[in-house]
This record gives C-alpha cells, structure tokens and sequence, in this order.
C-alpha cells in the first residue's frame, strides 16, 4: 500500500520573495494547480508551522515540507451497501450516515464509503456532475460522527446548495456527549482553526485566536454556538450540581474539519469517547453501580459522541424551505440511559 511522502525544500536567496505554490512546482514533478490544493488543505509546513496560503512569499534559508498524500481512484466505484434515505427526489438526497461510515473514498478507505453506497442506490437518477457521473458531497461528517448528509444529484442543485454551505445558511445541528460541563452553560464561540504541527491528524485553534479573530490571518474561522442541555453525575472534587458528563446541542455557522471537537475540547469539555482531543476513556476508582457501568461501556466505545441530529436548508428547485430531524441512533442512546443512572443526576 502506497504511503504519504514528505518532501523537504531549502530556498535559496535568489528565491527570495517568490510565491510558494509557483516555486514549489518548480521545484518538484507536481503541478501548480495540485501544489496549491495540498497547501490549503494544510499539508505545507515552515519549520513546525502550517503554511495554508499559495500567494505567500518563499523565505530565504527556510525549511518548507510538503505531505504529498498518496493517489486514489479517480472514480469511485458503486457498491450494494444499504442506505438509510431520510429524503429523495430528482435533484437531492438527504441520508442518515452512521458512525464509522467514511463519506468519500481515500487513502485508507478506497471502499465501503457513502459515495461507493450512493453510486450503487442512484444510478441512472445521477447526472452529470462536472461532466463526471458521482453524488455531489457539499459537505461531510467524521467518520465516527453519525447523523444527516444532504447529496446533490446534479450540478445545478450542487451548485446552489454550496452556495448556501458559503453563506453560512443552511441550518445545522448536532447533539454531543461531553465530559464535565461548558462554561458559560451557553455562548458563541468564535477560532481559527489549522492543523496541528505536532499531530498531523488533529485540528487546533490558533495560538491567540480565541474568541479574537484579528490575532492571526493563519488558519481558517470557525464558528459554534452551543447550549447546555442536561447533566449527569456528580464531578468529584466540584462544587454540588457540577456535573460529571454533560448533553450539549451545537449549531454551526460555519463547518470546518473536526470543529466541534476541538472547540469543546478547548472549553474543558472533550467529547465522550474521542480518540483524538478526549483526555481519558473511564473512570478511576468507580465503585457505584452506575458508574460501572458507564466504565464498563466507554471501554468499547471506539468513537466520539456526536451526531448531527438536524439539517435545514431552501431547496435549490422548488425554493421550499426543507427541514428534517433524526433520532440519536441505538448507541448514543444506550450512553443516554446510562449517564442518566449515575449517582447524582
């Protein structure tokens, strides 16, 4: 299996005040047009730093490294993997995708993805999208996050229902289970956010920028408004009615890569069962029922608790404000039933 390949540059002072995405093609086998996604994408570092914008200028006797992530199939194939369709009709679907199911192939997940399940579901319903036969992905969920997806069928209902992804109008939702409780219970909370060079995988907020936009051009603005909802337990050592775990609901103004993790997790509040920004996975010293429990569960629960619970949206044919809901799925609900019994709640 092909793996993602770091290459490492040293300008020259003669290079000097160039732009990166052009000398970097220069400078390598890749073209210019492919240097500048992988650059937004976040794959280029200076030094231990993220460099996500193609027009910055080369400095002299800098380190720059570029993850080159290895190729996929340019076109995905179908496959009879079932579905769970919330809505359908000639230009859009809106699907229930459950956790652990990858929204599009890639390095790693080549199959088994909800484009490889629509291809096979549609068929001869899909057009051309960009001249290309596939489901239009406006926009994505993690892997192990659960919850609704709306699909474009063609490219004029793709293009409009991006355009409302853009302008930050299309209503969504999510319900999460997080460790302790926000504080404030309810807020706006406003980041950059970029990769993380010291995790490859993970996504961080940008030094300075909490809730302080104009600290730093790095990165990418990232919006959450959330409300506390109800609270389970009791946090040992806090003060009485400082809860243990905590339901909370988010609405996002803008969706960016792990957004809502990392933004809780920077409340103090990491998502229950997160592999990436959660701190610890069971309790120490639990004795009560309840709290064996909720050890006993979390120690097979191998995702985070989130679930994208609503999605609204103006259709882009009809103009009909569409609007649609989907319960928590079978294991969220078992986390619900046993936060509720733990002592205190």
């Amino acid at each position: 299996m092909m793996t993602e390949q770091d290459h490492c540059f040293i300008p020259d002072l003669e290079d000097a005040g160039k732009r990166i995405d052009k000398w970097l093609s220069e400078n390598s086998e890749l073209s210019r047009t492919r240097i500048r996604v992988l650059i937004e994408s976040g794959q280029l570092l200076i030094g231990d730093r993220i460099l996500d914008n193609p027009s910055a200028k080369v400095i002299a006797d800098q380190e720059y490294t570029l993850t080159v992530p290895p190729p996929i199939e340019s076109e995905p194939k179908a496959e009879n993997i079932p579905l769970n369709i919330t809505h359908e009709d000639d230009d859009l679907i809106v699907v229930h995708k459950p956790a652990g199911m990858t929204v599009h192939p890639a390095p790693g997940s080549p199959s088994g993805t909800l484009v490889n399940a629509l291809l096979y579901h549609a068929k001869s319903s899909l057009s051309g999208i960009g001249g290309v036969l596939r489901p239009g992905i406006v926009h994505r969920i993690d892997k192990d996050t659960s919850g609704l997806l709306v699909v474009a069928k063609n490219d004029r209902t793709h293009q409009h229902l991006s355009r409302q992804f853009a302008k930050h109008t299309v209503e969504r939702t999510y319900h999460c289970f997080v460790r302790g409780v926000p504080k404030p219970k309810q807020g706006r909370v406003e980041s950059r956010l970029a990769r993380s060079p010291h995790n490859r995988k993970k996504q961080a907020v940008v030094k300075n920028t909490w809730q302080n936009m104009e600290a730093s051009e790095h990165g990418r603005h990232a919006v959450t408004n959330y409300a506390f909802v109800t609270g389970y337990g009791q946090m040992p050592k806090a003060s009485l009615g400082t809860p243990r775990f905590s339901k909370v609901t988010c609405q996002l103004e803008t969706g960016r890569t792990h957004q809502i993790r990392v933004h809780m997790a920077h409340l103090g509040c990491p998502l229950v069962g997160d592999p990436l920004y959660g701190k610890h996975r069971g309790f120490k010293n639990a004795k009560d029922d309840g709290e064996l429990a909720v050890q006993s569960f979390l120690g097979s629960f191998r995702r985070q608790a989130l679930h994208a619970k609503s999605l609204g949206f103006i259709h882009p044919i009809s103009k009909e404000h569409l609007s649609f809901d989907s319960d928590l799925p079978s294991d969220l609900i078992e986390l619900e039933n046993l936060l509720s019994n733990l002592p205190g709640s």
